[in-house]
């Protein structure tokens, strides 16, 4: 087929990367090998040809994969063909096209291309649900995603073009409390410990770290490298805020798409139809909870989800903000006049149900406890201490959390959304149109049966797929998803029961 070819500068961008990657693990090989007494110039001799061969049969790599492939784009599908000893073609109706993403890392950035990467929906593992054009000239992915989005309708709350949300740069203030900052200040403690190893430095650390702690009761000895590791978890998390909310702008564009772009370092423009759009989910972590802020993502059909080479969450329309701000942008995004999210009357869950969280948090928190006791009691006086300290703080926060999981529960309806909400470390509502609702699941453990409970899910074709109703009443759930989505249950539901 004749047809168009990638950006010839991928050539480029492949040397870079690679060059990088020879470089980052060629440091410590070297370092590794001086450090045993062999010549500078030995391990130079060694690592330097490596990196070169490594570089080099990649960008071949990348050159061959360049000549082989050919895209076309007609009036209604597009094809991507590689053609050299291995034949392939992949077709995709211009119709199934969901989504279409640029991004752009700071090396293609730095050379003016994009990746595209064009979405069908499909789930399936792998890249069967999704077509990527790597590289593409910047100018050529912005047109080509126009033009592959040019089949979009838009919705009958659509007002045209308008900017719905841009980035206040007061919302930073929610990134330290976030779930990244701790997770941040351990993965320094061991980034500082490799590299030391590396130097030949990490007998003499901890020696230094021993002597500086040594006197003070291990309880102090803990706080205090918590409290280091919280302080530098929360600069890492402003700085991944920064990085990956810069310039965040969500925009709805002629033609019935939302766009979110966003990026410091590396860039990136998400497109979602709205016609596939079914629902937001009003996300709250606990620590954006406790400082009255949330994030909105989107539930729709055929919107890709995380995958193991992109954990940037696609699904996210605004970042951490204020939870009025959430809820206006929810309602914006929707074409509601109030966020269906908080406009719902949640109706609470039976009090069996504030019981069945107790135990479960209880359980996570006492598990570690006895763990660590047993261990105590079998090698060191010291995991004694350490299983009761963490059974003072564990204990009570555990029954907290049981508590506030219990006062989350919720559900409702209201015009035509259905509202869940759930969860206490993540918090979490969701508004799903009530006709995207394909199904419903009804689940009783044996437990839940003998306290008259069940958990109902709702499964949809749109976000994660399925949205559960925990621990509701088994007579009044029944009764509930029947009426909420007319049709579905009512042929299996006499006198309140299946």
């Amino acid at each position: 087929m004749s047809g168009e070819r990638l950006d010839r500068r991928t050539l480029g961008v492949t040397a870079l990367t690679m060059a990088g990657v020879a470089i980052v693990a060629g440091t410590p090989t070297v370092i590794g090998i001086t450090g045993g007494g062999t010549p500078l110039w030995t391990a130079l001799a060694w690592t330097v040809p490596a990196g070169l061969l490594l570089v080099g049969v990649s960008v071949l790599a990348d050159l061959l994969r360049w000549r082989g492939t050919r895209y076309l784009v007609t009036g209604d599908r597009l094809e991507v063909t590689f053609s050299l000893v291995v034949h392939s073609r992949k077709t995709l109706a211009r119709e199934r096209i969901r989504s279409v993403d640029l991004t752009a890392s700071p090396v293609h950035r730095a050379l003016g291309v994009a990746v595209l990467t064009i979405g069908t929906g499909r789930h399936e593992s792998g890249t069967q649900g999704r077509v990527k054009l790597d590289p593409l000239a910047r100018a050529d992915a912005e047109r080509l995603r126009a033009q592959l989005l040019s089949h979009a309708k838009a919705p009958e709350h659509g007002a045209g073009e308008a900017t719905l949300a841009k980035l206040d740069w007061s919302w930073l203030r929610y990134a330290p409390v976030s779930f990244a900052a701790p997770a941040l200040g351990v993965a320094a403690f061991g980034a500082v410990l490799q590299a030391s190893d590396w130097f030949g430095l990490q007998k003499g650390l901890l020696h230094w770290v021993y002597e500086f702690f040594r006197g003070l009761p291990l309880v102090l000895m803990i706080a205090v490298l918590l409290a280091a590791a919280v302080v530098v978890g929360a600069v890492g998390a402003l700085g991944l805020f920064a990085e990956a909310w810069w310039g965040f702008r969500l925009d709805r564009e002629p033609g019935g798409t939302l766009r979110v772009r966003r990026g410091l370092l590396t860039t990136r423009s998400i497109t979602i139809e709205e016609r596939r759009l079914r629902g937001v989910d009003v996300v709250e972590p606990i620590g954006n909870r406790l400082t009255g802020a949330a994030r909105v993502d989107a539930v729709a059909t055929g919107l890709r989800q995380r995958e193991d080479d992109d954990k940037t969450g696609y699904r996210t329309l605004l970042p951490a903000a204020p939870l009025a701000e959430a809820g206006r942008v929810a309602a914006a995004v929707l074409g509601e006049p109030v966020a269906p999210t908080a406009a719902a009357r949640l109706l609470p869950h039976p009090v069996a149900a504030r019981g069945r969280r107790l135990r479960w948090w209880l359980l996570a928190a006492l598990v570690p406890v006895l763990v660590l006791a047993v261990l105590g009691l079998m090698l060191a006086d010291v995991l004694l201490v350490i299983a009761a300290v963490f059974a003072v703080v564990a204990v009570p926060a555990a029954v907290l959390l049981g508590l506030d999981a219990y006062r989350s529960l919720g559900h409702g309806v209201t015009g035509r959304y259905l509202v869940t909400r759930s969860g206490a470390v993540r918090r979490s509502t969701v508004a799903l149109e009530r006709a995207g609702v394909l199904g419903w699941t009804v689940k009783q453990s044996v437990f839940q049966r003998r306290r008259g409970l069940a958990t109902f899910t709702a499964t949809t074709a749109a976000g994660t797929g399925a949205y559960s109703i925990r621990d509701a009443a088994a007579g009044e759930g029944l009764e509930f998803a029947s009426a909420a989505v007319p049709g579905v249950l009512a042929p299996f539901v006499v006198g309140g029961r299946p």
